[in-house]
Order: C-alpha cells, then structure tokens, then sequence
C-alpha cells in the first residue's frame, strides 16, 4: 500500500485505504455501461483512440502481453488478432465478468483472465513482452508503485505502453472540454446510467492527473528508458511509452 498519507479521489483528498475502496465501488457501478462512458467522456473519439494505441504496441505472435486494467477487453480484443498471449488483469470483478462475457459473445477463447492490484502483482519478474493499461493508470492509488511492477514483470528489451486522457495544450480547446466534461458528463451519467457521482469522479481523476511532461518523468524514474509521448488532440489523450533495458 501506499507511504503517502492521503492521495487524490478526484477533488477530493482521501486515504490511499479509502481511495481504492472508493474506485474499486466507481467501477463495479459503472462496469455494465463501460462503453456509455467512454462515449460521453469522449464523444465517442475512443474506439479510435485505441485503435491507434494498439497499432503503436505492435502485438506479435508469441508474445506474452499483460494488459493491465483492462477488464472489458477493449485492448485485449484488439490485440487477439496478432496471435500473442494476452493476460487480461484488472482489479474489479465486475469489469472483469463484462469482459469475459464479451469475450463468450466474439468467440474469443485463448484470453487470460486474471483478479490483480497493479501496485502489487503476483506475476514472476521479467514474464512478459509488453505491458498495455488503456484509461486505467490515473485511477492507481500509488502510481510510482504501479510503474515499478510493470517495469518489474518486463523482460529485457519489453515494452510499456499507456494510454490516458492528460491536459491539451491547444489553446481554448481546455476550457471547452472542461465546460463539457464538468456540466454534461454528469448529467450524462444521470440520465443515461442513474449515476452522475461515478461520472464526476472520472472526469475530476482527469483534472488530477499529472500532464503529460510530469507522467513522463515518472515513467523515467520507475527505470524506463526511451521514455516518448504521442499527445492526441493537443494531449487531451496521450499515448506514453517506454523500454526496459
């Protein structure tokens, strides 16, 4: 767990404890409308978003690959195709039972499917080709800690990938999609899933997370080299990236 004393749940400081409580609760509500939230977070933009974010892992057969936080399978299924071994982890259930459902639905068999906190993972060192965690990373009660298991759980020469929303940089652009995250996303939540406190929570874990100059760091100083950045829509989403020597 955690050495800091309280940690970001939103707007709103809180017990590292209280917080991974409170997102594992966020998700188990917000599980069965994943795509609806995505869509209203994004308008929609992230199916291509990870479209995008696939194409830049370059999943290959024989490759075993941990997607991490990935309960639904968005990534994992976009990954199949290559052939490599995928091992889906997330720490919610509910996200996890959506994903292997999807998965029954598409015929998708040769998925792992596994229960794992990303700061504490039970995989071996150096088991895996490419770490991926899609939309998942700012909602880690301890990130530094998270950053250092997936660079733990790389083999030499392994890749790590992240895809996240972070701050744009295009001028306006912030304020607009800060309008439009902090007024209808709510209101989105509340009138097409009943719950506009899980969308508040999501949009406000956004606002907190550090921009795109500050996660790269991070990257770095949990032993990642070649660290890069691809902002999209002036980093509004970002990809990061990096390689474990």
């Amino acid at each position: 767990m955690s050495d800091q004393q309280t940690v970001s749940f939103g707007y709103e400081d809180v017990s590292p404890t209280e917080k991974t409580e409170r997102v594992r609760g966020v998700f188990s509500n917000v599980a069965s409308r994943y795509d609806l939230m995505n869509d209203a977070m994004s308008g929609g933009m992230h199916r291509l978003w990870k479209d995008r974010f696939v194409r830049r892992v370059k999943p290959r057969s024989g490759e075993q690959i941990l997607d991490m936080a990935g309960g639904t399978g968005d990534i994992a299924f976009r990954m199949a195709p290559s052939g490599a071994a995928i091992t889906v982890a997330d720490i919610n259930p509910e996200m996890l039972g959506v994903g292997m459902k999807r998965a029954q639905e598409r015929g998708l068999t040769g998925l792992v499917w596994t229960e794992a906190n990303a700061e504490t993972l039970a995989f071996p060192d150096k088991f895996f080709d490419a770490y991926t965690i899609a939309f998942g990373i700012r909602n880690v009660t301890d990130i530094p800690k998270a950053l250092r298991e997936a660079h733990r759980v790389l083999r030499r020469g392994g890749r790590f990938f992240c895809l996240e929303f972070s701050t744009t940089t295009w001028p306006g652009f912030g304020e607009v999609y800060d309008a439009y995250s902090h007024k209808v996303v709510p209101q989105l939540g509340k009138l097409l899933a009943n719950d506009p406190d899980s969308y508040r929570y999501l949009i406000e874990s956004i606002r907190r997370f550090p921009d795109m100059p500050a996660f790269q760091r991070m990257i770095g100083e949990a032993g990642f080299v070649r660290t890069h950045v691809e902002p999209m829509l002036g980093g509004l989403v970002a990809i990061h990236s990096g390689w474990k020597i």
